[in-house]
Order: C-alpha cells, then structure tokens, then sequence
C-alpha cells in the first residue's frame, strides 16, 4: 500500500499545526463558531446533534494494522472506545472534544492518515473496488490510480470551492463494487485493443435527486485520464450553480445541459489542457504502482476442509458459505468480516474488535484490511490454511457474523441518534429488522439482499439503490418510513420505486417482514432472488404486499 513522500509528511504536519493554533482561537474566543466553521470543516470536523464528530479519509478503503490500531487508540482515548465505518469507505468519531482533536489529527498523521477533505466543496476520499488487488474478475488493480486522483485532488489550488462536494470512485472490474453509476465520476478500467483506460461515467448521485451516471466517455486511455478528470472538473467548476446548493451537483447540471452538451465542453477544455500534462503524471503513477505490489503469497496447501476440526462445524461451514469470496491467486480467498451482528449498530467496531482486527491482518492477511462501502472489514489476502484460526480469532471478537448479503447485512446511516440533517431514526429500525429475521430464521432462505436506510433525504444510506429501500421522514412531528423497490447498485444500476405510503415506525418493521413472506411464494424457485423476482414481476404483487388493506379496498 501507498506509504507517505516527505511532501506528504510535511503536507499533513503543517496542517496540523495550522488547526491546532486555529483551535486555540476558537477556544479563547478569538474565533467565533462561524469564523471557525470553515476552518473545522476543511479538516473533518463537524458539529452533530450532541457533539462534535471528526470524519477521517481511509482512501479507496485501504487500511494496514499499524493504521487500525492507531484508530483503536483514538477511540479509547478520545472517543467512547468505538469507531463507525461509513458508506464512503471513511471513519468517523461521534465525541471528540475539541480540544482534544488536534491531538487525534497528530495521532492520525503518526500513521499516514489525515481528515482531510471529508468535508466541504471539493474532491472527496476517492474511493474504490474494496476487493481491489485480490479479486479474480479484475482487470487490473485500481487503486495506484485512486491514489494518483488522491494526490491531484488533494489542496488542489482549483478545486478547493467548488459549486458543491464531489464524489470519485473508481473500479478495475466489469462487477461493479465501487457503485460508479452513483457518483459526480465513476471510472470503469476497460480494455481497448490492449491497452488500458477508463470508461468516465458523470453525473450519478442520491440525495434528493437521484440519479444514474451517464457515459461521458466509452473509453479514455489511461495515460489521459488526469486530463480529462481535470476538464470534466473544471468545465463543472464554472458551470454549475451556485445559487442553490440543492441543484449545484454535477449531476443537476448534467441533466439540465444535456449530456452532449456538457461532452461537447469537456471535450473542448480537454483539448486546451491535455497539452500542459507533458507525462510527468504517468511518471508519479509508476511510482505509486509500486507501492501496490502484491503481497509475497504463499503457495497453496490442502483443502481447508482436512486442516482443522473447526472447519466441520456447522457455523463455520456457515461463515465460509457467506463471507468468503474467491481470490484471483490460487489457495487464497478474500474475508469479508460483517460489523452488523443483529441488534448492533450497522458499521460500528469497538476498539477491541479493531485491535484484534489489526492482529487478525498481521498473522493471517499481510497486513492489509479494507473498508467497504457497505460498512464491513475485507481481509482481502487470507490463505484458505488459515481460515479456521481467523475464524476462531473473529469469534474471540464477536466478528463472525454469518451474514454477508443477507437482509441483516444492511446499511443505515446515523440518522437521528447522531446527525444534525437527519429527520428520523435509521439505526434502531436496522437493529429491529436484523433481530427480526434472525429470530425467524429465515435470512439465508431470502438469500441475497440489499436493504438500505437512510435517516433523511440526503441518502447517506443509499437507499435508493437498495433491493429495499426505506426512507425515514419527518411529518408532522411523526417519523414516516418510505419504502422503495428495485434499486440496485451493480452494473445495471437503477434507482428504486416508491411503494406508496410511508408506515409508522412501529409499522415498518412488519411490513417488511409481510413484503419478504410474500416474496417466497412469489418467487418460482430459490435461485431467484429478490431483485430478479421483482423485475420479473414488477411492482404491484409487491405493493399489494405491503398494502394488504388497500388490497380488500379494492
């Protein structure tokens, strides 16, 4: 993984000391809240319902265990010994003090992290494929590119105020686990005649407009791509509103230019700036290529089957069922370790969990683990000779949950339990969901499932592109849950539909379990699963399950 230059370090140490003697300020009263607050959110910090909450950039998801132990230490020493996993593969803090949080800023650059640019108007923690560099149906690996975009991204003397924040992610495989289509870009690595490069999607986003990216361009060579990110930002960078911050989005302009129009301009600024690049990018992207080797793999050994009596036992076989995915090098596999055990809160991880996370990668998984965005740990190097000793170390931890794609691995933002935007709660219907359909033991019977919560309508929990989404609202001092189908967010991403009416919050939880009763007898057989059964169908069986009363009406 990317280990900092000296102008990093340096970089990240001014920065630092700039924010801490800015702290002082706004503690002695030098600064007032508003003064301060851009200087707080140019470093991570923001103001909550009940506290300030500091938002660190782990880019394209890449953490090694150095890193999450340091992430342990500051959340027993300066939080409340926990740490939560976001969906833009970040972590956040929910109780620093701020007098304390130069310090954590300190502690983080002690190991080459930082927060900064996880807020604000500019380019955000690029983010990426979290089964980069190990997956078997990739191209190639995309983070030294991420990492290129990270670097030209970061304190960019352009970019730093833009009309609203924008999203990068980047994917080097046809299956896309990056959610490309719903981010201001999305970089698709493709093949043309050999050579490497990028299909540029532009314009997707969730929020209160969703939607789908569309192709700005089927192929952009590889040793283009930073000039033509630098025009597609700069075209947005003049064009886009900045009258109203609810269409300054890349994707509102996208949509009331037209995308040939906004092509047409890119393509004119891309001509005007692709000749100041003289290659000295493509020079910095070896470099960092070679911080992506991969590891020194071991060779493949017998069967995990005949190594252990752990792995006879049912839970394990269960475990290996869920939450282990094929890795490109033989006897390897990738570990997705669940942060949603039912009845927890989705993403959240203890400090112990995370020291013995950082452990687990040290022995097991050369030193790396990875973020997702779906808010759970990717060991993504593990030897499949080691499996039962992970699992048992993960069961030491009460990290074995069982559960990768399945309804209670879902997502679910903050909501009001912590957010200064949220209008209702998300984590504790999460919480009623899983317990729910844990107790009735029908999780692996529903198979593969996306549920996703949002706690309001700026969608930090995806759900418009969950197989199920809900919408948590306030109306009238009540909270309202709004549920939409057939969302998804793979190579076909789509925005989901609307149901109809939102439920109260004690209704939720059983209308969700009347929708998935009823998927099992609409379904023509366990291989098809909900997404598929609902595109068969379309949406009236499943509303009419969810409405049983508008249904005798009728």
């Amino acid at each position: 993984m990317y280990h900092y230059s000296n102008f990093d370090h340096k970089f990240v140490a001014e920065r630092v000391a700039q924010f801490r003697a800015q702290v002082t300020r706004r503690l002695d009263g030098s600064l007032s809240e508003d003064e301060f607050k851009p200087l707080r959110l140019m470093n991570g910090l923001y103001l909550q319902l009940h506290a300030y909450m500091l938002r660190v950039a782990i880019p394209y998801g890449t953490l090694n265990s150095r890193q999450m132990r340091q992430l342990a230490m500051i959340a027993e020493r300066w939080d409340k010994g926990y740490g939560h996993f976001t969906t833009r593969q970040n972590i956040q803090f929910n109780w620093p003090k701020l007098e304390d949080v130069p310090d954590i800023l300190q502690a983080l650059a002690d190991v080459e992290m930082h927060a900064i640019q996880t807020s604000g108007n500019t380019i955000r923690n690029v983010t990426a494929d979290h089964f980069a560099g190990a997956a078997a149906d990739e191209i190639a690996d995309p983070r030294p590119i991420a990492e290129l975009i990270r670097q030209w991204s970061t304190d960019h003397p352009e970019f730093q105020f833009l009309p609203r924040k924008f999203k990068i992610a980047v994917t080097g495989s046809p299956h896309d686990r990056a959610v490309t289509q719903a981010h201001d870009i999305g970089l698709r690595m493709t093949l043309q005649d050999g050579l490497r490069g990028f299909e540029v999607i532009v314009g997707g986003g969730l929020g209160r407009t969703p939607m789908i990216g569309k192709t700005l361009s089927p192929f952009v060579p590889l040793e283009d791509i930073l000039p033509y990110l630098e025009a597609v930002v700069s075209t947005y960078n003049l064009l886009g509103r900045r009258d109203n911050k609810y269409k300054a989005r890349i994707k509102i302009t996208t949509h009331e230019h037209g995308i040939d129009d906004i092509k047409q301009r890119i393509e004119a600024q891309f001509s005007k700036i692709n000749p100041l690049f003289t290659g000295e990018d493509m020079h910095i992207l070896k470099e960092i290529e070679r911080h992506f080797e991969p590891p020194n793999f071991k060779p493949a050994n017998p069967p995990v089957e005949a190594l252990s009596t752990t792995s006879h036992t049912p839970a394990f076989r269960a475990w290996l069922d869920t939450n282990i995915t094929p890795h490109k090098v033989p006897g390897y596999a990738i570990v997705s370790v669940s942060l949603k055990k039912p009845g927890t809160t989705p993403g959240d991880a203890s400090a112990a969990q995370m020291r013995a996370l950082a452990d687990i990668a040290r022995d097991f998984g050369h030193e790396e683990l990875r973020i997702s965005h779906e808010q759970n740990v990717i060991l993504p190097h593990v030897h499949r000779a080691d499996l039962p000793q992970v699992y048992h170390a993960l069961r030491q931890a009460d990290l074995a949950t069982a559960n990768i794609g399945l309804i209670s691995d879902l997502i679910a933002c903050p909501g009001m339990d912590y957010c200064a935007l949220a209008t209702a709660r998300s984590i504790p219907v999460a919480q009623q969901i899983a317990t729910r359909f844990h107790a009735l033991k029908l999780e692996h019977d529903i198979g593969p499932l996306k549920l996703k919560i949002s706690g309001c309508i700026n969608a930090c929990g995806h759900h418009h592109i969950g197989h199920i989404g809900i919408l948590g609202l306030e109306k009238a001092g009540v909270e309202s849950y709004q549920i939409t189908l057939g969302g998804d967010a793979g190579a076909d991403a789509e925005i989901g539909t609307r149901a109809g009416p939102g439920f109260g919050a004690d209704e939720i939880v059983p209308a969700i379990e009347r929708l998935l009763l009823g998927y099992l007898q609409l379904r023509i057989d366990r291989s098809e699963s909900f997404l598929a059964a609902y595109r068969r169908l379309g949406l009236a069986p499943f509303k009419a399950l969810l409405y049983p009363q508008a249904r005798k009406a009728a």
